[in-house]
């Protein structure tokens, strides 16, 4: 069988590339995209200026301008994100059909059909990366390698390091690249593992490599316990740059449920009246969200975090409904009952709404006592005004309260401005 090349394409400093991209004046100063207005936020990004003069991602606004005072702080934009992200998508949809997005700025491509064009792997990396950089503005870095997991940790570990930004890391090499990397750079091993394998005496990739498999679980056993096995054997096969995964082009099942949760300062929500705002807004967007999808769901789950200053608990319930439904009334009337019934009384920091067991909407149980039609045709239209202008152009006047959340949510993507 024909050894496969796969790429993990990485936009460098994803978010501040594209900014910078976007002002040009910017181009020789240190950038870094956060909330210039507080201070205790975070750095989602830092460009490499930024970077060299030691500002890191996710540490605090404040630490990164006092290490860099001529650091420019710009408010993260979402939308315009995803826009660009979309855009690598479509270019390299435009040397195959075997992309995977692993996340906004890496994605997988298996080019192996492609390769007959080019003439080295490499020199199709190289148009891909011209292309990105004329189209975006955004430099990549491509590692490349017969599975994911040596694709990505050849982007990772070695062609973001490279002037190039390129990187090829396979069976041929694997043995003097991959191996003498500490095992903390291997991938999905977090600082907890680390330990575990440190004081295993595995210091290196190569360690694990060179040990037998049944060997190696059975020291992971001595260190972590016997449900360890599965662990042993995955981190084995990582080891060696085993992984049998294709990129799947597409990545999209079909939907299992429609959900929707929201973090808040339980100091502000402490009463039912208070709370009920915000969960009307949770079923709002529930629904909508199911509507565009053409479901309707029959099960209703409620869940919640309580608190009382120094610790927190919570619980989940669902209702199972007579009939499959998107209408937020229906929805909404069966979350008000489950949380009264569930809730403490305790101030709560977290809601989260779920609607289950979904089917198509393109049929619909009808009833004497409401007409459901109508209702759905009002819903459709409520639907097509907020998609259209945003999703505050429609509220309920109850989210006009101190304590809604839907205006300041409609311009966030993801708790980030748009």
């Amino acid at each position: 069988m024909k050894e496969k090349v796969i790429f993990l394409i990485d936009g460098q400093s994803f978010y501040a590339s594209v900014e910078k991209s976007a002002r040009p004046d910017l181009k020789d100063k240190p950038v870094a995209v956060g909330d210039p207005e507080r201070r205790s936020g975070i750095i989602l990004a830092a460009c490499p200026l930024a970077k060299a003069k030691g500002v890191t991602t996710a540490e605090r606004v404040g630490q990164a301008l006092a290490k860099c005072p001529d650091l420019v702080v710009i408010r993260p934009r979402m939308q315009m994100y995803i826009n660009v992200s979309l855009l690598i998508s479509k270019i390299f949809e435009s040397y195959t059909d075997q992309v995977e997005p692993y996340s906004i700025d890496e994605q997988f491509l298996d080019v192996t059909g492609s390769l007959h064009q080019f003439s080295s792997a490499e020199a199709l990396a190289e148009q891909i990366q011209a292309q990105v950089m004329i189209s975006t503005g955004v430099w990549t870095r491509v590692g490349i390698g017969p599975t994911k997991i040596l694709a990505k940790t050849a982007a990772d570990n070695f062609a973001k390091k490279r002037t190039e930004g390129v990187f090829r890391l396979d069976y041929t090499n694997m043995e003097s690249e991959l191996w003498p990397l500490s095992v903390h750079q291997m991938f999905m091993v977090n600082t907890r593992m680390a330990r575990h394998l440190y004081r295993m005496g595995l210091l290196q990739i190569g360690d694990i490599a060179r040990m037998d498999q049944l060997e190696f679980r059975r020291r992971m056993r001595l260190e972590m316990g016997k449900q360890s096995d599965i662990q042993a054997d995955y981190y084995w096969q990582i080891s060696r740059g085993i992984d049998p995964s294709p990129v799947v082009s597409s990545i999209r099942k079909k939907l299992k449920s429609v959900s929707h949760g929201k973090a808040l300062r339980s100091s502000l929500y402490q009463t039912l009246a208070d709370i009920e705002v915000v969960l009307l807004e949770l079923v709002v967007e529930v629904c909508r969200r199911s509507r565009g999808r053409g479901y309707m769901g029959q099960v209703v789950s409620v869940g919640a975090v309580e608190t009382d200053g120094d610790r927190s608990w919570g619980f989940g319930r669902q209702m199972t409904l007579q009939e499959p439904t998107s209408l937020t009334h229906e929805v909404a009337a069966a979350v008000r009952i489950l949380f009264k019934r569930y809730w403490s009384g305790s101030p709560v920091s977290r809601l989260y709404i779920s609607l289950d067991a979904l089917t198509d909407d393109g049929v619909m149980q009808l009833t004497f006592f409401n007409d459901r039609v109508k209702a759905y045709q009002r819903e459709h239209a409520i639907d097509n005004i907020k998609n259209r202008y945003g999703s505050d152009a429609i509220i309920h006047a109850s989210s006009l309260l101190e304590s809604g959340v839907a205006r300041e949510r409609a311009g966030q993507i993801g708790g980030h401005y748009k």
